[in-house]
This record gives C-alpha cells, structure tokens and sequence, in this order.
C-alpha cells in the first residue's frame, strides 16, 4: 500500500499516521490507492508517494523503499531504522529517491520533502515494517583477518552459512575498495563460498589499504532467505613481496618491492611416486601464494595413504621448523637441516621446498600470507584450485565464474 500527498493540511485521524506539511490548505478527503488531501487540489503544489505506505506490516525486504514527487522535485528523503539513516540514490531529475535493501523484521521511518517550480513545498512522513525471513544469511568467515598486513596476491575470500541459491544478488551487495585501484573479479567456488582476486598478473599494488563491504540487509539469496546483517572488513596490502623458485637451478630469489634482497640453494621434490598419472613427488610449477605458517609442523607420509612406520613403502613423520604453506597438496617453504647436502644441486625432498635452517627462520618471519611464489622447472602444474593458487586460472575464466559475468574497479 502506498500513500500520496498534495494540496492540504496536516492529515486528521481519518489518515492513520500519515503527515501532510503544505503551504496550501483546503478541505479534503481520501481517495483509492492512496491519500489526497484536498478535493481540487492545487496544481501548483507537489504531490508526493512514499512506497510502501504508512502501515504496511510485510514490505518486502529487496524492495526497500521508494519515494516520488510529481509537480516538482524532491529536496530531502531521510530514511531511518532505529534512528539510524538507511542509504538511498536520488534519480537525476530528483524525482525518485529509491533506498537500498531493507533489513528484515524491522520498523522504518520515512520522511519526504518536495518543492515545486513555484516554490510551495508538500512534505510526507510513514512508517511500516518489512516481513520476516524465514531463513537468514550470514557471512560465517572472511580471509584476510581484521587489520592484517598481507601479500599483494592476497585473495578475500568468504563463506556463507548456507547455500546462496541467488548468487548474482547477494554477489551485488560484495564491494570492494582499494586506496590504489585494481581490476579484479568474484568467482563462486562453491554454493557457499566465493573468491575476490586481482587480475593476473597485476596484483594489489603494495602498501595500501583494502576494505571489503558486503551490503547483505535485506538481499533475497533464495526462497524466503535473506541477509540480516551488513559486514565489513578492512586489511593492508604490505611491501610486495616476490620469491621466484627454479627447480633446476635449485635456487629460490626473494624480491621485495622489485628489488632482489635474498638468495639461497633449495632442494626441491625428487618424483618418482607416480598416483593416477600424477607424479605426487614432483613439486608443482606455477603461481602459489604463502597461505599460512607453522612452526613447528607436522610432517607424515598419511596424505598418501601411508603410515608412518611403514619405512619399506616410504613412510616417514617429522617434525619441522619454520614452514611456509604453498598448497593444499602438502608444500611448504621450509627449514630442512638434514638435506643442506643437496640443497643447491639435487631435488631429494617428497615435493616441498627444501632451505637451509637460517634462510628459513628468516624467510618465516619476513613473509605474510598472500605472498606470490612462483616456482618453475617440473612438469607437474600447480591446479587452480589448489590452495590458494586461483592465479593458475585464465582471467577470462576467472570472470566467468562471477555470477555477473564481470570484472570490477575498486578505486
């Protein structure tokens, strides 16, 4: 139901808290499919229509609200929940004012004011209240964490709490915003979760701020589900950090800000153990990014269906110092004492990144997540979906993966 003002005075009790401010008066009554005030109303006043209208107990949440003026042009529209404003875009013509999603369950406050070309101003309040969700869709985790210093191909990454039937809605309510522009894009990995990046190779530029908005008040994501609570998160983009592995040269050269700063030997995976056509012993060659970091971490041959005890079928547990995470598959940048032998001429290790015990402690400390490794020289490719190896996806079909179809600017 929507109400509608013109010529008149301050509504009686025959118009159930609806308020009509105008600098005209004449006797009045109301009319079908709204208010009007007024049985020949002045042409040279306003007339204004708030939807939904005073009353109204199950607005619709996506909807939000609408208000228009005919014989003038809006000058304010203050929506409130709460007493706190809702945000809104006035059209060109400052004819129509349309808010954003409505959070569900709640009671709002609307108040209009329009000025004619001759100067006489009508003014609108209502209140209503928007239906309830049956079933609600909250942000459950996002990567990166609140305030984090992170590499220049740090992803962001969300998961919801329930599978998102209406993925372009809820993809429209994701803003991202960098102080430093870049081109990036959304895909759904999942039902329930989605990745923002860069575009390949161009990254975030390096020391800068990022914040990620999910404006989800509101949006239907499915049958009688919706966003209840907006969210924000904000993190910064530190030095850019590149290490650059070569599994034949044996060697990984660590770039900070384009310039080298570190250099070490390395002793790379040895192959060998060939699983369904995939050497699971070879390191995989492509763009990682530094995913997180243990010290110690647990090492065991279980990842590939071996026990630890199992020595004949190469079965092994260590505990190692200073590890750099660069997969899902088990590969790490890490602290190996026991192969310095090898380390700058021979690939020994089970697939991992093999460094000297000082050239590890150090690059431990100095790394953040999200930092790009590349590393080239075997045969077996990194998947795009390794980790945090979405760089390993073409950008056109990383876009495609957008419910939209679409890259975005975050400047």
């Amino acid at each position: 139901m929507q109400r509608r003002a013109s010529a008149g005075v301050r509504a009686g009790a025959g118009v159930a808290g609806v308020v009509l401010l105008l600098t005209t008066a004449c006797s009045g009554g109301e009319k079908e499919g709204g208010v009007t005030v007024g049985e020949k109303a002045d042409a040279s006043v306003p007339q204004v229509t708030i939807n939904p209208g005073n009353g109204s107990a199950k607005a619709q949440p996506e909807d939000g609200v609408v208000v228009t003026a005919a014989g003038g042009t809006l000058q304010q529209v203050t929506v409130t929940l709460k007493g706190k404003p809702v945000d809104g875009e006035m059209g060109a013509d400052k004819t129509t004012w349309k808010s954003r999603t409505l959070r569900p369950g709640s009671k709002y406050q609307v108040t209009a004011v329009a000025t004619s070309p001759k100067g006489k101003t009508a003014t609108l309040s209502a209140s209503f209240a928007t239906a309830k969700a049956a079933k609600e869709l909250d942000i459950v985790d996002v990567t990166p964490n609140k305030n984090e210093k992170v590499g220049i191909g740090m992803p962001i990454q969300v998961v919801f709490n329930r599978a998102v039937d209406d993925k372009a809605a809820v993809e429209k309510a994701l803003d991202v915003r960098s102080a430093k522009p870049a081109t990036g894009a959304w895909y759904w990995v999942s039902d329930t979760t989605v990745i923002f990046r860069t575009k390949n190779g161009e990254y975030w530029k390096p020391n800068q701020k990022v914040t990620f908005t999910a404006k989800l008040s509101g949006v239907k994501a499915g049958k009688k589900t919706y966003g209840v609570d907006d969210f924000d998160r904000s993190f910064r983009i530190g030095d850019a950090h590149m290490v650059k592995i070569s599994t034949k040269k044996h060697r990984a050269v660590v770039e900070k800000n384009g310039v080298k700063v570190r250099s070490w030997p390395i002793s790379a995976g040895r192959g060998g153990r060939v699983v369904n056509g995939v050497d699971t012993y070879l390191t995989t060659s492509g763009i990682h990014l530094t995913m997180g970091k243990e010290n110690p971490a647990i090492m065991t041959s279980e990842w590939m269906g071996v026990k630890p005890e199992d020595k004949e079928h190469g079965g092994y547990k260590e505990v190692i110092p200073h590890a750099v995470r660069i997969s899902n598959s088990g590969e790490y940048i890490h602290s190996m004492a026991s192969t310095t032998w090898a380390q700058g001429h021979q690939n020994v290790s089970h697939g991992c990144v093999n460094s000297p015990p000082k050239d590890a402690r150090w690059y431990y400390g100095w790394s953040y997540r999200g930092d790009p490794v590349i590393i080239t020289g075997t045969k077996r490719k990194l998947a795009p979906l390794n980790g945090w190896s979405y760089y390993q996806m073409s950008w056109s079909k990383w876009v495609k993966g957008s419910a939209l179809d679409r890259s975005v600017t975050t400047g």
